[in-house]
């Protein structure tokens, strides 16, 4: 699946007074360097020039473009922020001890190499199967010759550390045993359904999230906060020839020992930290990171525990801190010196488990999750450490995740129990306001004063009133840029830039989705089936009721299909032609994929009885709307 990096202009306004004296206001700690000697230390070589393209010519990578940072923050940016860009931004080969080597700044994520007796150890090989070669590449330019990989590890389910695989080895190799794979038990069911069931809505939200259709400038996009964006090139998967299934469990690769502590429900459903003996070197996947981490993103994903995270934290600590000389990520750079990690986990520890206690301490209070959020702090000591920060998720979201989490979307007020959605709401507000002129005056008195939250949400039920509006239009957009650019979180920043792009412009749409053919091929049936029963619409299959074998050759097993009140179920059942709507045979699950796509001509594929069954099954599924209006009704 290819993906173009491409960026949508729109001429930006400069930062109120407000925003300025907000920035001048804050009182950092902007004189411990510690975070850019780290982000320095080992430093051997950087791509030159950092732009990555596709074989087709397509530009799916650019660190250059973020040369601007640097140097003082410019007023449209949080010089919080800024400093994390810049760091962040910061690209080439790394030693982190002799025989572990990082390359970062060429993807959203960090790939660390391994060197063992004879090869390389590739640990998260990025998104793209473009970037993941040109950092082996660069790996084997200016210190591995012509090591061969010997084995990958996926640290956990997310794509950014396994989309790819494919630019550092082959399924051949997979398959001829030359390259072990090594995952956390249930890596690929959760890769799958993260990418699959919900990913077009998922990927539109991250296209916001991550800014990825913005221009890279002061009054743009300057990151994401775990990294700069996730690259655009063709995405990957390879099956695990292991599964990493306890805390304790060791295994030696090419003479090389690792130890594994398994950290489920953590920042992935599947994920898994490790130590390396040979190396005195802990990775902590994506656990421990140079920021405060999401707990739900907001492109969409299932709340995170904090509470399971904090608890893991603390069994590294208690497991491997005594042994470790270094902890590395899959993102930002590494910590060294047995007290400095110490202290690094411990603080973000202390961080997942604050956020999780004093969030439940008010909610039994029967504070709600808004006002949690607004009155939440964090500790000193916390609020002092830079990688507390919430610089990719926030302290306001993530409490507002908790409290979702254990009292879900309902705050006990019996008045939002039944609320208009904002269509029918929209038009309320502004007649009992007075009309939209009206509603829009207010705004701009509101956008005059600073109160650009309060500005934001009057100009949000006028865009839902009359879309056309262009001066409502016109005030909204400038509100979420002055947010943007008060925001110390970037996954803000990008949100506001991206609904400011759109009510300028019009919907500039999303990259391709993530669930690419190769992905795709790693469905089980159930999954398929599962993705069509999703698909169904509802309404327009109510009077179908329908039955449909379907016999596959490579499983030796055969499945019925059901579609009844809409609802479409699947059993394993011998197969029952007497009973059976229509009966399909394959020889391989990779021809469902074809049918249901409506390609009944696919070799390997037999059809037999009623046909237009099949067609009316397939006659009901939606196609997902990958582009679909966020900040516009």
């Amino acid at each position: 699946m290819a993906r173009q990096w491409q960026c949508i202009g729109v001429q930006r306004k400069p930062p109120t007074a407000v925003i300025e004296a907000a920035h001048r206001a804050h009182a950092l700690p902007f004189d411990d360097d510690t975070d850019f000697h780290n982000a320095d230390r080992g430093f051997i070589a950087a791509l030159s020039p950092c732009v990555i393209k596709a074989a087709d010519g397509r530009v799916v990578w650019d660190n250059d473009a973020y040369s601007f940072l640097g140097g003082a923050a410019p007023t449209s940016v949080h010089p919080s922020l800024w400093r994390q860009s810049t760091l962040a931004a910061k690209q080439g080969l790394y030693e982190v001890v002799p025989g572990i080597y990082q390359v970062r700044g060429l993807d959203i994520s960090n790939v660390t190499l391994v060197e063992t007796d004879t090869g390389i150890i590739v640990i998260d090989p990025l998104v793209s199967t473009e970037v993941a070669a040109a950092a082996l590449a660069l790996y084997r330019t200016h210190r591995g010759g012509d090591r061969p990989v010997v084995a990958v590890i996926y640290t956990h389910s997310h794509v950014d550390h396994f989309g790819g695989v494919l630019g550092v080895t082959s399924q051949a190799d997979v398959d001829d045993g030359a390259v072990a794979v090594l995952a956390p038990d249930g890596f690929v069911e959760h890769a799958v359904q993260e990418n699959v069931y919900a990913g077009p809505a998922m990927t539109r939200r991250a296209t916001y999230m991550y800014g990825s259709m913005l221009p890279r400038g002061p009054r743009d996009q300057v990151g994401c906060g775990l990294g700069q964006a996730p690259s655009t090139g063709e995405v990957a998967i390879i099956v695990p020839t292991i599964d990493i299934r306890e805390t304790g469990e060791t295994h030696t690769i090419d003479g090389v020992e690792i130890e594994f502590q398994m950290a489920p429900g953590t920042e992935a459903p599947a994920e898994m930290h490790f130590y390396f003996p040979r190396f005195r070197a802990l990775c902590m996947a994506e656990n421990a990171t140079h920021n405060l981490h999401n707990l739900l993103t907001l492109r969409g994903a299932l709340v995170r525990d904090p509470h399971a995270w904090s608890g893991y934290l603390t069994e590294a600590i208690d497991t491997f801190a005594d042994r470790a000389d270094v902890v590395f990520a899959s993102h930002h750079w590494p910590t060294w010196g047995r007290d400095s990690i110490v202290e690094f986990l411990s603080l973000q520890r202390d961080m997942y488990a604050y956020l999780h206690d004093q969030t439940l301490r008010l909610l039994n209070q029967g504070y709600t999750g808004i006002e949690i959020a607004e009155m939440f702090r964090m500790p000193p000591a916390l609020e002092r450490a830079w990688h507390t920060h919430g610089y990719y998720g926030s302290v306001s979201h993530n409490v507002k995740a908790v409290y979702q989490r254990y009292m879900g979307w309902f705050d006990g007020n019996p008045a939002r129990l039944w609320p208009h959605p904002p269509e029918a709401l929209a038009p309320r507000y502004v007649e009992a306001i007075g009309g939209i002129d009206r509603v829009v005056g207010l705004a701009q008195s509101a956008f005059d004063s600073g109160d650009f939250r309060w500005a934001a949400t009057l100009l949000d039920h006028a865009i839902f009133t009359d879309s056309a509006h262009e001066g409502a239009r016109t005030l909204y957009a400038d509100t979420l840029e002055q947010l943007a650019y008060g925001a110390e979180n970037a996954t803000w920043r990008n949100f506001f830039l991206s609904g400011a792009t759109e009510l300028r412009g019009g919907n500039f749409g999303t990259a391709a989705q993530v669930a690419s053919p190769t992905m795709l091929s790693q469905l089980t049936p159930e999954q398929i089936f599962d993705s069509l029963a999703i698909r169904v619409d509802g309404p327009r299959s109510w009077d179908l009721d329908l039955a449909i074998d379907l016999a596959f050759a490579d499983l030796a097993t055969n499945y019925r299909l059901t579609l009844r009140n809409g609802v479409l179920v699947y059993r394993k059942v011998a197969a029952d032609p007497a009973t059976a709507s229509v009966t399909v045979q394959l020889d391989s699950k990779f021809r469902l994929l074809s049918a249901a796509m409506g390609d009944f001509s696919s070799p390997g594929l037999q059809i037999s009885g009623n046909q237009a069954a099949l067609q009316a099954l397939l006659g009901v599924l939606d196609q997902p709307d990958p582009s679909f209006d966020i900040v516009t009704p």
